[in-house]
Formats: C-alpha cells, sequence, structure tokens
C-alpha cells in the first residue's frame, strides 16, 4: 500500500501541513537548527497527520484549525520520540541516527522539552477549548503508557490485558487524538467526532501490533534496529501469547531469562525462534485484522467518497505495512 495513494484526497492540505511544520521549527538557535534540519530530512510518514487532515475532511472542510491541530500532535509525537530514545538508549530512528545518538542525551532532552512548548503554542492557535484540552491530555497519557511498560518490563508472566493497556497508553492515544481533533477542527458533530476517535484508537493498536511484530524478524528496513523490544525486556504480544500456550523446559528457560535480564544474543535468537515456532506470530497478525476491522467499522456511517476510502486504506496499510 502506498501512503502517497492514501493522501491523494489531501494532497494540497499536507502541503500546507508540511509548510507549517517547517515554518514551526525555525529557531536562530544554531544547535536547535541543526536538531531541526536532522528531524525534517527523516520525517518519517507523517501519518498521524494524515489521519487528522483525513478525519477533518471527511467531516467537513480542512481549515487553519485542522493544520495547527495536526502540527501540534506531530510535535509533540517527536518530543515524546526525543524523550523515548533517551530513556530506552535507542541509537537510531527511522534509518539515521537518533538526536542522543548524533549529539548527546541532555540536547535530546531539551530538544524534546522545546518542540514540546511550540506543540503547545500551535494547540493554543486553534482557539478551541476542546481541541486543547484533547492535546493537553494527551501529555500525561503518553507518560503513562510509557511507565506502565516501563514497570512491565522483565515480567513473563505479563497478560493480554496488560500488554493492551500499555500499547493503548503509548500509542493508540496519539492516533485517537489525531483523529478526533480532526473532526473538532471543522465543527463535527459528537457522533461524528466519536466515530472518529474509535476509528484512531483502533487504527492505533494495529499500527502498534504490527510494529511489535517487526521486533521479532530480521534485517527488515522499518527504521529502527529490530529485537530492540526483546533485548529491553519488554515482552509483547507475540511472545506473550507463545508463553501463555506452551508449556515445558524452554518456557521454563526464557521465563528464567525475562525475568532475570538475561538477553544475550543466543537466548535471543533462542527466543525469537521459540515466538515463530508456537504461533505467536501468527496470534498477533490475526488480532491486526481484528482491529484493523474495527478501525474500518467505526467509520462506516459515513457516506462513502474518495477520503473515506483513504482512512479505509489507511486501515489496511496499518495491519500490512513493512515499513
Amino acid at each position: 500500500m502506498d501512503i502517497k495513494s492514501i493522501r491523494q484526497p489531501i494532497k494540497q492540505e499536507m502541503l500546507l501541513f508540511r509548510q507549517a511544520f517547517s515554518d514551526a521549527l525555525k529557531t536562530d538557535n544554531p544547535l536547535l537548527a541543526n536538531i531541526h534540519e536532522s528531524l525534517l530530512e527523516c520525517t518519517g510518514k507523517l501519518l498521524r497527520p494524515t489521519i487528522t487532515l483525513l478525519s477533518a475532511k471527511l467531516c467537513g472542510l480542512v481549515n487553519e484549525k485542522t493544520v495547527n491541530s495536526a502540527l501540534s500532535l506531530e510535535l509533540l509525537h517527536n518530543a515524546s520520540l526525543m524523550h523515548d530514545d533517551v530513556v530506552d538508549e535507542t541509537s537510531e530512528r527511522r534509518g539515521k541516527p537518533s538526536i542522543n545518538a548524533r549529539w548527546n542525551n541532555k540536547t535530546a532532552v531539551l530538544s524534546g522539552d522545546y518542540m514540546l512548548s511550540i506543540s503547545l503554542l500551535h494547540a493554543m492557535k486553534t482557539e478551541s477549548l476542546k481541541i486543547l484540552g484533547v492535546i493537553s491530555k494527551i501529555g500525561s497519557l503518553l507518560a503513562d503508557g510509557e511507565l506502565l511498560q516501563l514497570a512491565n518490563t522483565q515480567k513473563s508472566g505479563l497478560s493480554e490485558e496488560d500488554y493492551f493497556n500499555v500499547i493503548r497508553g503509548k500509542t493508540a492515544v496519539l492516533f485517537a487524538a489525531g483523529a478526533e481533533v480532526g473532526a473538532i477542527s471543522v465543527d463535527a458533530d459528537e457522533k461524528q467526532t466519536e466515530a472518529m476517535r474509535r476509528y484512531g484508537e483502533n487504527l492505533g493498536i494495529c499500527f502498534q501490533l504490527r510494529d511489535d511484530i517487526f521486533d521479532y524478524y530480521e534485517d527488515i528496513k522499518i527504521g529502527k534496529p529490530t529485537q530492540n523490544d526483546i533485548r529491553g525486556g519488554k515482552v509483547t504480544l507475540p511472545l506473550i501469547y507463545a508463553l501463555q500456550n506452551t508449556e515445558g523446559a524452554k518456557k521454563i528457560a526464557i521465563s528464567n531469562w525475562i525475568n532475570n535480564n538475561d538477553f544475550s544474543a543466543e537466548n535471543i535468537k533462542t527466543i525469537v525462534r521459540f515466538v515463530h515456532e508456537n504461533g505467536g506470530i501468527r496470534y498477533a497478525e490475526k488480532q491486526t485484522e481484528i482491529y484493523k476491522n474495527k478501525a474500518i467499522e467505526a467509520i462506516s456511517g459515513f457516506a462513502d467518497n474518495d477520503v473515506k476510502k483513504s482512512l479505509i486504506k489507511c486501515a489496511a496499510f496499518a495491519a500490512g505495512r513493512d515499513i
């Protein structure tokens, strides 16, 4: 699925967003300017602002309020990534050195703080208390999700419920907010706004499930090293399923490795094989399809048009992407 085809109905609106994004990062500070230039060189798929703009266009006409909403959330997302890379000691982001790797942790944290403040400024520019309320809440929800995940590392007994609570908090809330503020920005009614929020939430879960599947493969060009989650003691759905549906010495050994943070190269290879051999990948892929369909169902009440088709394509992209 080509992301460009998904954006076709908002081609002009994306140009406005990209210009606004570039303008928001302009600064007289030489260090920040270099960091922002690095960021603009690898902006990724811009899936979240795409969702905001499509949501707005499905419910009405994209306007300046929509663009500022999309911009605020994208800046907030990038700020959280800078902080996450420091916490996770990540050296690569979107196929290039992360900010903390290229400069240092202090620079990454402070740059993230700066971007967060710019995010809130653009939220204020919407002059909408509803939009400001949604965006303001996201910061705490993202931090809560990351802290929940941190608390759950090196625990072999995690349940599916634990896992989904984490990914709702660390990923799905941002997708849900993007779709929701898009609808709010064009004065959509409560029913439409809630439908878009549910679309975004299910899309976000689908997206994170796919991301977690990637960690159990090698040599996939997805913009970050694979097997980092395993190495960091993060137990995601493929491994949860495999552990819960097997018995024997290997399960006991892997549980001990997780609980004792024993992730040697050989142990990681064993864990990856264990997940593949015991249905963990197949099960996670099945759940990805379920949440893709939930996202599509959420917008079933809207009239069929090119924008709705793009949102359906977006769900298919999140479920089937290999990048």
